[in-house]
């Protein structure tokens, strides 16, 4: 009786300690991939079944909004502030100009310290590119990183070798950054996140994976070697990514860590314009850089340990959401009053059908320029955003006026703009008048305590170059393609 007695309270304490212990947080961000490349999200042109099983267990969100690209979205996730007020608006990759320009986790936002501060051990692998390593080789850790293992991004006067993220990868990680020679950048990253699971499985994980894949080069992978168009080889990086995340996903369930872990799958903005794909039977352009919804209307699926079950939500969520989301999941309240984004918890617990949110926001594309003050600067003080509700789209230019609208419900392709319907621009401008009003009259530039780094006239020379040409109108962009466009794309040598 005694030892039965002892063995009850045993399972019990053990039962009281794992509720109060925080879920494990895993979130993958896939870089430059659109919907059209998803099997779950319509593809005609890809099988993704890892990504597919994800959508089966969880809830396939889709009305999910990033930015056009990748600076704007990444700052966006990690401080949960849009562009014009985190300031990131442009895409800038920090190394690869060494203009000084830095994400400085003291002055924003950083929900990853939070969860460190709160018990959690934290991991990320992958694509940083928004701190100079050779400058703070500690920039991981001041994010709040216990453990890393990142591409550090093209870097000035060393891009030989920096910029190689795929095959003999240059890596940075406490050890310091250096040439893994003979390997594929997509195995060491995934392995090290691998590694941390194992190593940690018995405390709360927060693993952020923002992945190299499928951003240019085309490359071909371990899986087919012997890819060489860049059709071929998008495709082989497309099946590489899902490959991944089996393998992740395959971890989880061996240390029996799935049901005490929240799954978090996006892409951080559209496929590279070059690149044609098909989804819902539409040829599709990529649309990265751009506000059209092959752009920002990013695929998001959200596992939930406590349901397995797939749901597809219309729920408007954005960027900014992620980071008071996430720690809604650790059950940390977020106290932040910087915080623009509204958390979605409610949605991935099955509590609530509707997002706190009206509309969402997405902004930030082209380039920046370099101040009088020596600082990056956006070349205007209101730049152009979209902002997206349930049926109605609208443009908004650098005059802060409207100047495309489009029915997202019987035109999701965008191919009507609907500026010239009078009965729809004043429905419109009704509908999104108290939203615009809203929005501050002049962005903000990125937050950073400038790091001096080695002057590179050539670099500041050919950023205000790249200015220049950013401040001619930003056409509109269509986003369905055509058969010729699909074929040109699929016999494309290089």
């Amino acid at each position: 009786m005694m030892c039965s007695l002892a063995c009850m309270t045993a399972v019990v304490q053990a039962a009281e300690k794992n509720a109060d212990r925080h879920p494990n947080i895993l979130m993958i961000l896939v870089d430059d991939l659109g919907k059209e490349w998803l099997e779950p999200f319509g593809s005609n042109c890809m099988l993704t079944p890892a990504i597919s099983n994800l959508a089966q267990r969880g809830i396939v969100f889709n009305n999910a909004y990033s930015m056009p690209q990748s600076t704007p979205s990444r700052v966006a996730l990690l401080t949960g502030q849009y562009p014009y007020h985190n300031g990131w608006i442009n895409h800038y990759d920090v190394p690869r100009w060494g203009h000084g320009a830095n994400f400085d986790a003291s002055i924003n936002p950083c929900y990853p310290k939070i969860l460190q501060k709160a018990g959690y051990k934290t991991c990320v692998a992958g694509k940083w590119q928004i701190n100079d390593f050779r400058l703070e080789p500690d920039a991981m850790e001041k994010a709040g990183f216990d453990s890393y293992c990142m591409w550090t991004g093209a870097e000035k006067d060393n891009e030989k070798i920096s910029d190689n993220r795929y095959w003999d990868p240059y890596i940075h990680t406490k050890e310091g950054s250096k040439v893994y020679k003979g390997s594929f950048g997509p195995d060491l990253y995934s392995d090290f996140i691998v590694n941390f699971m194992k190593e940690h499985q018995k405390e709360p994980m927060f693993i952020f994976y923002p992945m190299t894949l499928t951003h240019v080069p085309f490359v071909h992978t371990p899986l087919d070697m012997k890819a060489k168009t860049r059709y071929e080889k998008h495709r082989a990086m497309v099946t590489y990514t899902d490959y991944i995340v089996k393998k992740l996903m395959k971890t989880l369930d061996e240390l029996d860590l799935t049901k005490d872990t929240y799954i978090i799958f996006t892409t951080d903005n559209g496929t590279a314009s070059e690149v044609v794909g098909e989804r819902n039977n539409e040829y599709v352009r990529g649309g990265k850089t751009f506000l059209s919804q092959n752009g920002i209307n990013a695929p998001m699926i959200v596992i939930s340990p406590k349901s397995d079950k797939h749901r597809s939500s219309n729920a408007l969520v954005d960027f900014t959401d992620i980071y008071p989301t996430i720690l809604d999941l650790a059950g940390i309240p977020c106290k932040d009053k910087r915080i623009d984004g509204r958390s979605f918890v409610d949605i991935i617990r099955g509590t609530d059908v509707k997002s706190k949110r009206k509309y969402a926001l997405s902004m930030g594309g082209l380039s920046a320029c370099i101040g009088e003050d020596d600082r990056v600067h956006n070349f205007c003080s209101f730049r152009e955003r979209a902002i997206i509700g349930l049926q109605y789209k609208i443009y908004l230019s650098t005059e802060r006026k409207i100047n495309r609208v489009y029915d997202l419900v019987n035109d999701p392709f965008e191919k009507k703009n609907l500026i010239d319907d009078h009965v729809v621009f004043d429905t419109v401008t009704v509908l999104f008048k108290s939203e615009i009003e809203k929005l501050p009259l002049e962005d903000n530039n990125p937050m950073y305590q400038k790091i001096v780094p080695t002057v590179h006239n050539e670099s500041v020379e050919i950023l205000n170059k790249m200015s220049q040409r950013a401040k001619k109108n930003h056409k509109e962009f269509l986003g369905v393609a055509t058969h010729e466009e699909y074929i040109q794309f699929i016999n494309s040598e290089k």
